[in-house]
């Protein structure tokens, strides 16, 4: 005969673990740990730009018009910039209009740089535009954008 031993959880234990149960269903149910919203995008390029209206052009956005799969998508960003110590682009971050984090990437340049350019490999959860955020030495605002198509989506959908 096999023996079966029987663990016996006391009160305290029981409550830790159904609270930490109770906690996880409740955010999973309310949708919080991935909640896509495009507001969440206007907010974040608000917040960075401090207000500013970015200006279209300068910066060169490059990703594929259809991304097979969500998990690993191509992009390269090029900023026109003479990158000179009195001309220079300072960052360029990376902006998903439908992710569920909308903040995807930040880089930094220096004169020393050289050249502005960039790139990288993102996840993306959905069809949606992308913008790539550039901020010029001067404390303007240039901004590149791109909308692609996701089949498969890298964000857990």
């Amino acid at each position: 005969m096999s023996k079966v031993r029987i663990d016996i959880v006391d009160r305290r234990e029981f409550l830790v673990i159904g609270g930490a149960a109770a906690a996880t269903l409740a955010a999973l149910s309310s949708g919080a740990l991935a909640k896509a919203d495009p507001a969440d995008a206007e907010a974040l390029l608000n917040e960075l730009t401090k207000g500013a209206k970015p200006t279209e052009g300068k910066v060169k956005l490059e990703m594929p018009e259809i991304a097979e799969n969500g998990a690993t998508v191509p992009l390269k960003v090029t900023v026109d910039s003479p990158m000179t110590e009195q001309d220079y682009c300072k960052s360029v971050t990376i902006i998903a209009t439908k992710n569920p984090v909308a903040h995807i990437c930040n880089f930094e340049f220096t004169p020393d740089s050289g050249k502005a350019w960039v790139s990288n490999r993102i996840r993306m959860a959905k069809t949606q535009e992308v913008w790539a955020l550039a901020q010029m030495s001067d404390g303007s605002f240039r901004i590149g954008k791109t909308t692609v198509k996701v089949t498969i989506g890298g964000c857990g959908g």
